[in-house]
């Protein structure tokens, strides 16, 4: 194996540098506290590799994303969402025998318990679906304390699996329910996952509910898309959680938590917000679009370009192009004129032919367009993180199997210490 070494005081320390399967290289710094004294400083572990993982390869330089070796590109074009589950938690693409399993598992546990209801009538109908959706899925563990224990066998976690996808879409869709004033529709077990979700959503008792297939098709790429993505803020908030011992219902809902802040799963309704504003400044003239652009690059104007750069991408996010396409179909099929897609085709072709935006590499990512076309299903913007949530499920169980299949510790990061100096109490009547 080969090592890397570092000189600190008197000492030379030898660090064992760890090669991944597409050759990339990390320092091994476990035991350095223990032979030399000292910890690395790296706020917002940006440059630290927090585990070994098999699960998703990301090259921010190239623009490459592949889930367990699978292109992003082709598990999005060809394979359904609950495909990509099974690979993703289980390792391999399903035989047709273990997908039938799969899918009908996870249609059979679409029913939440009834007593449950009672919880949604508990919520006030201003109640952000994000928070519905985390309190709920940590009220699972409740109704199944069988599952509580994070070292229990096989058939239990296959079960919690199944039981955590599927309740979670009925959850998020009931959450929309209520924060509507409509009453909830039950699941329909003829439905695939995307038109399931579509029709507990929009669905009335009233009348019947027919469910796009181009529409079902978008989401269930925009699903694929947000499977999984490393290890990003909420992916390694579940490990952190689960590192502990809690259960995945705990994990997941801590996971649901950390995607809700505006700087992780925010994005799409930033970018939305973002495009309304310059609708209302004057729309999509040419004059209008480059008053903004001369905003965007003003560092002074406080204005920022949502849905451009990534924090891992150098280039293009290979799940924007892919988004793109979705949106020109769904808009198509609908026949849906958007005002504020013709804004965002602009401001992109705009932004990729100024050199401003070209020098620091700022290209359009997942959420410049996912925003527009969950819009374009009839999805509220509040509603955005919640569709995110559910496409990201089967990441966050699948980082938390990986865990603890490989029994990692519990995670404490180390900190230096700012603050005062040892010092003697002061009784309240001398300070």
């Amino acid at each position: 194996m080969s090592k890397a070494e570092l000189k600190i005081d008197d000492k030379t320390i030898d660090l064992p540098v760890v090669t991944g399967t597409e050759n990339e290289k990390a320092m091994d710094i476990s035991r350095l506290r223990s032979d030399a004294g000292y910890v690395t400083m790296d706020i917002g572990l940006k440059n630290t590799a927090v585990t070994l993982s098999k699960i998703t390869f990301l090259d921010g330089e190239e623009g490459i994303l592949r889930y367990r070796g699978y292109p992003i590109e082709q598990l999005a074009e060809k394979a359904g969402f609950l495909e990509v589950a099974y690979l993703l938690i289980y390792g391999e693409l399903p035989t047709r025998e273990e997908l039938d399993s799969f899918t009908s598992g996870v249609t059979n546990h679409t029913l939440i318990h009834e007593n449950m209801k009672k919880f949604f009538e508990g919520y006030p109908q201003h109640a952000h679906p994000m928070g519905v959706l985390a309190s709920m899925i940590c009220a699972l563990s409740s109704f199944y304390p069988d599952s509580t224990d994070p070292n229990t066998n096989e058939d239990e976690f296959k079960l919690t699996v199944q039981r955590l996808i599927a309740k979670s879409a009925t959850i998020a869709a009931w959450s929309y329910k209520n924060r509507v004033g409509h009453p909830v529709m039950y699941p329909q077990n003829r439905l695939d996952y995307s038109s399931n979700l579509l029709h507990m959503m929009f669905a009335l008792p009233t009348e019947p509910y027919e469910v796009s297939d181009k529409v079902s098709s978008a989401l269930n790429k925009l699903l694929i898309l947000h499977a999984d993505h490393e290890q990003n803020c909420s992916t390694s908030t579940v490990r952190v959680v689960g590192s502990s011992q809690a259960s995945l219902y705990a994990a997941a809902s801590a996971g649901v938590m950390a995607l809700w802040g505006p700087l992780h799963g925010g994005a799409n309704q930033a970018v939305v917000e973002m495009l309304q504003q310059i609708y209302d400044d004057g729309g999509a003239g040419k004059q209008n679009i480059e008053k903004w652009i001369s905003r965007f690059k003003d560092k002074e104007s406080g204005q920022r370009l949502m849905g451009f750069g990534h924090r891992v991408y150098k280039n293009f996010d290979p799940r924007a192009t892919i988004i793109k396409k979705a949106a020109d179909e769904v808009l198509g099929e609908m026949k849906i004129n958007d005002p504020l897609l013709d804004i965002a085709k602009q401001l992109e072709h705009a932004a990729l032919n100024d050199s401003y935006f070209i020098d620091k590499k700022l290209y359009p990512n997942v959420d410049y367009y996912s925003g527009l076309l969950y819009r374009a299903m009839g999805i509220p913007t509040d509603m955005f993180t919640v569709m995110f949530a559910l496409g990201r499920m089967p990441g966050w169980i699948a980082n938390w199997k990986e865990m603890m299949e490989e029994k990692q510790p519990i995670t404490r990061p180390r900190q230096i210490y700012m603050g005062e100096k040892a010092r003697d109490y002061m009784p309240v009547d001398k300070r």
